[in-house]
């Protein structure tokens, strides 16, 4: 690829629930930092049950010397207990956050004092000022909540206007469902970047059950051909590639403005994409 089609990564992470994962996720995030990514986001869990661990993970990102996004989502909370974790990350120089709607914990049915995150990032923007940068979530294939497709639309809608900077996808396989998004969404008025979530093949039949949980749709030939492999996981991981780079290769002639990888904390498979896709740095 030429200079002009490069453009900036940025990669998620989901705080690990042990030592030995911290001790991984360090070496993680210094093998992908050698890609030079604009930041690493880091997961929120149902609720904001996983507070403390995605604050340690986000510290220890920052400590290493990389910019860190935290996930925040406001279901479930109240202003005070936002304002709280606002200061707490101003504390700590983060200035970056990715503002999620979020969903409750099991068993729970109270929905705190915002509904959705158009709220939140209102009340960020109202409390906090414009010294954050905010992303919030996009949905190509629409929420998997939402069972209309306008009223899912405006919900974006709503977030951008409400102050968001840009918004990270949902992962997807179909680019004619980003471009589409991408589309109707500007001609409503939300100009802010889209950028394109990306989930490299890391466990086919792990990532089968995300899509079909969030309605996210795997060509039938892909799943296909995956299920033919069966255990060649040589086979699964070479294809995976291919598919996935293609993905990426027509995103970025298409004009996406970035790149955001889900890496569940893993190097090698999003390390090789970027390779084959000219971003890694001496390509």
């Amino acid at each position: 690829m030429n200079a002009r089609t490069v453009v900036p990564v940025s990669f998620e992470f989901f705080p690990p629930n042990t030592a030995v994962g911290d001790e991984k996720l360090k070496t993680v995030v210094q093998e992908l930092g050698a890609l030079r990514p604009e930041f690493f986001s880091v997961t929120y869990g149902a609720g904001g049950s996983t507070r403390e661990k995605t604050l340690a993970t986000v510290t220890s990102i920052a400590q290493a010397g990389f910019e860190a996004a935290p996930h925040l989502s406001c279901v479930g909370g109240t202003r005070a207990a936002l304002a709280e974790i606002l200061a707490t990350y101003r504390a700590q120089r983060i200035r970056r956050i990715v503002a999620l709607r979020g969903d409750l914990p099991s068993g729970t049915a109270a929905t705190g004092e915002f509904r959705y995150a158009a709220e939140l990032v209102r009340f960020i923007r109202e409390t906090q000022g414009r010294d954050w940068r905010i992303e919030v979530a996009a949905y190509p294939e629409y929420h998997p909540a939402e069972r209309y497709a306008k009223r899912d639309l405006q919900h974006y809608v709503d977030k951008v206007k409400a102050g968001a900077d840009a918004s990270i996808t949902q992962f997807f396989f179909n680019p004619d469902a980003y471009f589409h998004f991408v589309e109707q969404t500007r001609r409503l008025g939300a100009d802010a970047p889209v950028v394109p979530g990306i989930m490299p093949f890391h466990n086919f039949a792990k990532i089968a059950q995300f899509a079909a949980r969030d309605g996210i749709e795997i060509p039938r030939w892909v799943a296909l051909k995956m299920e033919g492999f069966m255990d060649d996981a040589a086979s699964i991981r070479a294809f995976g590639l291919d598919v996935v780079t293609s993905l990426c290769e027509r995103l970025i002639a298409g004009g996406a403005p970035a790149l955001h990888f889900y890496t569940m904390n893993q190097s090698a498979l999003t390390t090789e994409l970027c390779r084959r896709l000219g971003l890694a740095p001496g390509d």
